[in-house]
């Protein structure tokens, strides 16, 4: 038997490791690992595991219709991995294991260590692409090193595109008759493990849903991503970030509809599509530097010399930045966000780790730990490096002197005050004039019930500019 190893892959269509599994007329099995302590170690979002989970119940059902069971395993943390596999292996008569390619490092330490396990009963194991649009690895310098900047490799990634193309696989087919399937609710371990197990009604699960919201996102939007796209009030993104990072919808499958729509591929920023092309762009270049760089995975900054920034660690300025009480209307608007759906816009990213790492000067370790314990996207690619980038310690970062004006950002792109009155309720019937600094207004008005600034921006800026010349005396 073959069996299926599915992790952050949870689709049917473009599924590398099923295709190839599914190949010839062997038996074939799929299986899913729920690791709720491991997950928990990792800072995985309740909200995104109950959206994987949803997704699997999902999955599974569509696999069972094709005649494909699926086993669920409880197994607690990576390193009691291999004996589990090992043990199915042997109750299965599994004779080759498939799974797409893990990229963080404690991801391929535990597969890496289930290759071994499984070498000794003779079960092969294959690993495939299946999280990038191009192998990682195939886009180096000509030195036959990572790019450590984003824009050469964006061009280096656009050529190796060309040469290579790719390929999108297709479901499989049935491969016997219709098996029952019972759902994750009814299976007493995982509600034990997990909780409650319904999923958000914001975020509906599904390969179909994941297609719908991308074909609506080319037809209406693709075409102005470049003019709306840092507008958190505006429609202007795909928001498809959740159904990548559970591997519902692949990049691959991203690009390709892209073309379909364009009808070619875009190469440079004047033609249309290229900048949403290149924020998938960004998103291999992560990928693939967390593969080359290790310690990315480790909490090290890509820059060696930042470790010895001083960073704070004050808890009481980090809860407020948390809890969406800094008295910056957009930074607030943001947070309060986050903790509520579970999303945040990528404008919004950046302006709140710019705040609390350029105005707070609290370590960026602490921002991406919170992020991942509440995005439905969570990524540690994607995160740690947004993270890095907006704290000046990462590839490609911006200049340590460039520090976002939380004010001005916020009038720039909630001119009207939107998106603040919408998510920082205090501040619901402020004028727009006086939306982004409410203070005086609300001192008029006898109100306290929004916080003043918790710094002045103007003197943190200088003191975050400070500590990162301070590294090069």
């Amino acid at each position: 038997m073959k069996l299926v190893w599915l992790r952050n892959d949870l689709r049917l269509a473009d599924n590398p490791a099923l295709r190839h599994a599914c190949a010839g007329d062997e038996p074939v099995a799929a299986l899913f690992i729920v690791s709720p302590t491991q997950w928990r170690l990792h800072k995985m979002a309740p909200i995104r595991q109950r959206f994987m989970l949803a997704q699997m119940d999902e999955l599974g059902r569509e696999l069972a219709a094709l005649g494909i069971p699926l086993h669920l395993l409880r197994v607690e943390t990576f390193a009691e991995v291999p004996a589990a596999l090992a043990d199915l292996s042997r109750e299965q008569g599994v004779t080759q294991l498939y799974a797409n390619q893990a990229i963080e490092l404690d991801e391929q330490r535990r597969d890496h260590a289930v290759t071994a396990a499984l070498a000794e009963q003779a079960v092969s194991c294959h690993w495939l692409n299946g999280c990038c649009v191009l192998p990682l690895g195939r886009v180096l310098t000509g030195s036959g090193e990572m790019f450590k900047v984003f824009t050469p490799f964006s061009r280096a990634w656009l050529k190796a595109l060309d040469e290579d193309g790719f390929v999108i696989h297709r479901a499989p087919a049935p491969r016997g008759e219709p098996l029952p399937w019972q759902p994750l609710a009814e299976r007493a371990w995982v509600d034990e493990a997990l909780g409650e197990l319904t999923a958000d009604p914001r975020w509906p699960v599904g390969e179909a849903e994941a297609s719908r919201r991308l074909n609506d996102f080319l037809e209406q939007a693709v075409l102005d991503y470049g003019e709306t796209r840092d507008f958190p009030a505006i429609p202007g993104t795909s928001v498809l970030s959740p159904y990548l990072a559970a591997g519902i919808i692949s990049p691959r499958q991203c690009v390709a509809a892209l073309q379909q729509r364009l009808g070619y591929r875009p190469q440079s920023k004047a033609q249309p599509g290229f900048v949403w092309l290149n924020e998938l762009i960004w998103r291999e270049f992560y990928r693939h530097l967390l593969v080359l760089i290790p310690t990315l995975s480790m909490n090290r900054p890509f820059k060696p010399e930042t470790v010895a920034l001083p960073w704070s660690w004050d808890p009481d300025a980090f809860t407020a930045w948390c809890e969406g009480r800094t008295g910056y209307p957009i930074v607030d608007a943001a947070m309060r966000c986050l903790n509520a759906t579970g999303w945040m816009h990528n404008r919004l990213r950046m302006i709140v780790a710019s705040f609390l790492t350029k105005d707070l000067h609290i370590h960026w370790r602490l921002g991406e730990d919170y992020f991942m314990s509440q995005l439905i996207d969570g990524d540690l690619a994607a995160n740690n490096g947004g993270w890095q980038w907006a704290a000046g310690t990462g590839a490609d970062a911006a200049p340590y002197f460039r520090v976002f004006n939380p004010t001005t950002q916020g009038q720039r792109f909630d001119p009207q005050g939107e998106f603040i009155r919408t998510w920082v309720t205090e501040l619901a019937d402020i004028p727009a004039a006086y939306v982004h600094q409410p203070h005086d207004w609300l001192r008029l008005k006898g109100r306290q019930d929004y916080p003043a600034p918790m710094v002045d921006h103007a003197v943190a800026r200088v003191r975050a500019i400070e500590m990162f010349r301070s590294l090069e005396k």
